[in-house]
């Protein structure tokens, strides 16, 4: 009994770290795509020109590398300089590229600041993924 609770425990630990490492999801092989792509945004607390600051991470989730990432981003208004290396619209479009089409790896992220009245959203529009 006290074996079968050992194996038992041990399967969970493994399938646990599986899924950490984003190689398991319900029993099956993950698939990654432009959904394991998450976007989190929090207020700095900076205020520049009376508007606040924003801190947007975009992380890759997968444990592949994912490049040429593109974001929805209407236009990216901010008071303060973006950092283009990082976020840069695509001209006359709503998109914008991400860390300049260059790799995010595998459980990396990029991060950027902008200032403006309310958050913006940026949706994921596509990626390519490299395993």
């Amino acid at each position: 009994m006290a074996s079968l609770l050992n194996l038992s425990a041990a399967l969970l630990l493994l399938l646990l770290l599986l899924r950490q490492i984003g190689m398991v999801a319900g029993g099956r092989e993950m698939k990654c795509g432009k959904e394991s792509i998450v976007i989190t945004q929090e207020k700095t607390g900076k205020v520049v020109e009376g508007k606040p600051e924003y801190e947007v991470t975009v992380l890759n989730t997968c444990r592949c590398t994912q490049m040429k990432v593109v974001a929805k981003c209407y236009g990216l208004s901010s008071v303060e300089p973006l950092d283009h290396r990082v976020i840069k619209p695509v001209d006359d479009t709503d998109y914008c590229i991400v860390n300049g089409g260059l790799p995010v790896g595998g459980g990396s992220f990029v991060k950027f600041r902008y200032a403006w009245m309310t958050p913006q959203d940026f949706p994921i529009v596509s990626s390519q993924i490299h395993c």
